[in-house]
């Protein structure tokens, strides 16, 4: 983990980051983990059914992307991101 300063004051940047995708995201279940700018995300969703990895990948991007705008930013990668359909979904 790096250390990368970040223009975020709202609290855990982690809840956050899983706040953002689960609102973005109607019943997705988000689990981020990391600090320092960098990130893990697994995201669960019905949403991905029949999608591919690089259209799941947008749909959750579309969610975090103003968070990862600008030189101080608070994500500044995401290191790897699992996504998944719900069982029997």
């Amino acid at each position: 983990m790096s250390d990368h300063p970040s223009r975020f004051t709202g609290g855990s940047i982690v809840d956050h980051i899983r706040e953002r995708i689960e609102a973005g995201i109607p019943g997705a279940k988000a689990k981020v983990e990391g600090g320092g700018g960098h990130f893990t995300l697994e995201v669960v969703a019905a949403q991905f059914k029949g999608k591919n990895t690089l259209e799941k990948q947008r749909l959750v991007y579309s969610t975090i992307t103003d968070l990862m705008s600008g030189g101080d930013a608070p994500i500044h990668a995401v290191d790897t991101m699992v996504t998944r359909v719900p069982e029997g979904a």
